[in-house]
């Protein structure tokens, strides 16, 4: 579904990770930092399973999420997720599954409480933009020669059967199934519109698909630990 609405605000918490979260994507989280499990503490007991929030940010490569670095951490734009399971351990520790649900644009910050990060932020626009058709059967075939031969070394193979056939959700499930450095997954999730996304991501898997080919071990053997889902 493509959205035109343009930036509604709103307050979500910060939840930052070492990885890149997409719209439609499934992600299972271990939660050990103190900070962070007692967030996941409050958001567990205190909200309904519906308002289970959190604005998810990738932390950028080579920093960690602290007050010396403040916010230069993590990038701007994330994903704002629904937490869908939430289970603590005799540790303290947490296991939380998490959905992405849509991005977000990470504004300011409203509390600097350690525990309880809240951020103002803003929805970008969705759009498919222009030659999506022409997009989408690029980056398919870019992805079909791509899972191959990942599956050819060990990896697991995608059925294609389970990717939507709109542009804008088929790029994020592509960008969710394929294994990309972070600040790979991060410009593909910044993109535009959905046909930028799609275009990046075919050039990403063709340099991929030559780094694979060009070496008799593969750097990546498997797809990405997540999975993509329309709900």
């Amino acid at each position: 579904m493509t959205s035109t609405v343009v930036e509604v605000a709103t307050t979500v918490r910060i939840f930052p990770l070492d990885t890149v979260l997409f719209p439609g994507m499934r992600l299972t989280v271990h939660v050990i930092e103190p900070r962070l499990r007692e967030m996941i503490r409050q958001l567990a007991k205190t909200l309904g399973p519906s308002d289970r929030r959190l604005g998810v940010v990738a932390i950028r490569e080579g920093y960690r999420i602290g007050r010396s670095h403040g916010r230069q951490s993590a990038h701007r734009v994330g994903c704002e997720a629904l937490m869908t399971q939430a289970k603590a351990r005799p540790d303290g520790s947490w296991d939380i599954a998490l959905m992405g649900q849509r991005r977000m644009r990470v504004e300011e910050l409203v509390s600097k409480s350690r525990t309880n990060a809240v951020a103002a932020v803003t929805y970008p626009p969705e759009i498919e933009g222009p030659d999506a058709p022409m997009r989408m059967a690029t980056a398919l075939a870019a992805f079909e020669a791509y899972r191959n031969t990942v599956a050819d070394n060990g990896g697991r193979q995608v059925p294609l059967g389970d990717l939507p056939t709109e542009a804008l959700p088929l790029s994020y499930a592509l960008a969710t199934a394929t294994t990309l450095p972070l600040r790979e997954r991060q410009v593909l999730l910044e993109a535009p519109h959905a046909a930028a996304r799609l275009q990046r991501l075919t050039l990403m898997l063709r340099v991929e698909l030559s780094a694979i080919q060009a070496v008799a071990s593969l750097p990546a053997t498997r797809l990405a630990r997540t999975n993509w889902s329309p709900n």
